[in-house]
């Protein structure tokens, strides 16, 4: 069992203070906290001097293999090929990309599938490229009373013969709800659909593997597994030979680099070789892959001791609603809560003042708020990391406690 505990000092900010207060830094605002080694490769690679790909000479042979190891490493992260690992700026800006390209195989009378439990990410891409392919947009519902979860006799419904796509995330952002993903995407392969599962939410809590679950395509985020703001899209081989991407006419058109458009970000696919590197020396085993399921199996155990905490010290405040489920299984330690007469943004100014990070609003949970009606307002998100400790729990729940 890994000592998180001493974990914690190979993360420079995690020591910040403010006001003379040590922050408290949660995975809610932005993103988890970057590690020590990534910060290191990623300004190793700008001190050397890097070039852009497959020139003759030493620097730009270098930036080959930085960009090979990040593909591999990757890959491994996801249980994938290399050559099935496409980056780009942010999973959005993936998104919008893929979701142009499968648009063109559209027909009028086809119909897509998204769920109202998805980070807007998962959505709005999908409605526009639907709207200019003048096809239907069917919505999977999810229950709020059941724990948030995702209402997959509204998925049946949903489906059809016509469905081209179905896109879910593989965890919600905003409540914590965890997806049955293989059992989604089989439900859709049995018809005939293309599966996007938005993993951005659920990699830095959970082991993903795209091998297991026979998806088409999955996205993520390396910002959110403490590296560098990159977007990482595995997609199958096949699929990013035949789609057709948008991209200048003297790029490569062998996949991946078809679908990685103009110059990756070299430093930051450094930072995302290190940071999936940081994920395995939190395990044991053969193989890397073998060392980050190792070191997600002790990521969970610690992550539901913190939920349990959590969840235990919230039930125990009068006025203070938690939208989600109420146990460790089936949930990310992240949680959707409302405190009465004190309104989110309010509530998240004040645990800010005390060194606490929390978000408010709808963090572009936007089909949540609404199907929950909190919109405009939102709720008060807290997650938690694994860097986190069982002092930081008592700490926040303490804080809002105190607002009541």
């Amino acid at each position: 069992m890994v000592d998180f505990t001493t974990v914690r000092d190979s993360f420079p900010a995690l020591g910040r203070q403010l006001d003379g207060r040590t922050v408290a830094y949660l995975d809610g605002p932005g993103g988890t906290q970057v590690h020590r080694s990534v910060i290191d490769a990623m300004a190793g690679f700008m001190e050397v001097g890097g070039s852009n790909l497959h020139g003759p000479f030493v620097t730009s042979l270098e930036t080959d293999a930085v960009v090979d190891a990040a593909h591999t490493a990757v890959a491994d992260l996801f249980n994938a090929a290399p050559d099935e690992i496409v980056f780009g700026q942010n999973m959005t800006s993936l998104t919008y990309a893929m979701s142009r390209a499968i648009a063109r195989t559209w027909r009028r009378g086809d119909n897509i599938v998204l769920t109202r439990l998805d980070h807007d990410a998962n959505v709005s891409p999908w409605l526009q490229a639907a709207s200019d392919a003048g096809i239907t947009v069917r919505f999977v519902d999810f229950d709020p009373d059941d724990g948030c979860t995702l209402d997959l006799n509204s998925l049946d419904q949903a489906m059809d013969h016509d469905t081209r796509l179905v896109a879910f995330t593989h965890a919600s952002n905003a409540v914590g709800t965890i997806t049955p993903v293989a059992d989604i995407v089989d439900r859709a392969h049995e018809l005939g659909a293309l599966t996007y599962v938005d993993a951005v939410h659920y990699t830095p809590h959970g082991l993903i593997d795209v091998a297991a679950s026979n998806t088409d395509f999955l996205v993520a985020s390396a910002y959110k597994w403490f590296g560098p703001h990159t977007g990482c899209l595995f997609g199958k081989s096949s699929l990013l030979e035949s789609l057709d991407p948008y991209k200048l006419r003297p790029a490569p058109d062998n996949a991946p680099d078809r679908w990685e458009t103009g110059t990756q970000s070299f430093e930051s696919l450094a930072g995302v070789a290190a940071a999936v590197e940081y994920i395995a020396s939190l395990g044991s085993g053969q193989t890397r892959r073998d060392r980050i399921a190792s070191a997600y199996a002790s990521i969970g155990d610690h992550e539901t001791v913190l939920t349990e905490r959590f969840l235990a010290g919230i039930s125990e405040i009068p006025g203070v609603e938690l939208f989600g489920r109420n146990e460790a299984d089936g949930r990310t330690p992240t949680f959707a809560i409302d405190v009465d007469g004190v309104r989110p943004h309010e509530v998240a100014r004040a645990l800010a003042r005390d060194g606490i990070f929390v978000w408010d609003g709808d963090y572009y949970a936007y089909e949540v708020m609404a199907r929950l009606g909190k919109a405009p307002d939102g709720l008060v998100r807290i997650g938690f990391a694994h860097y986190n400790t069982l002092d930081e729990v008592d700490r926040v729940v303490l804080a809002v406690g105190s607002l009541r």
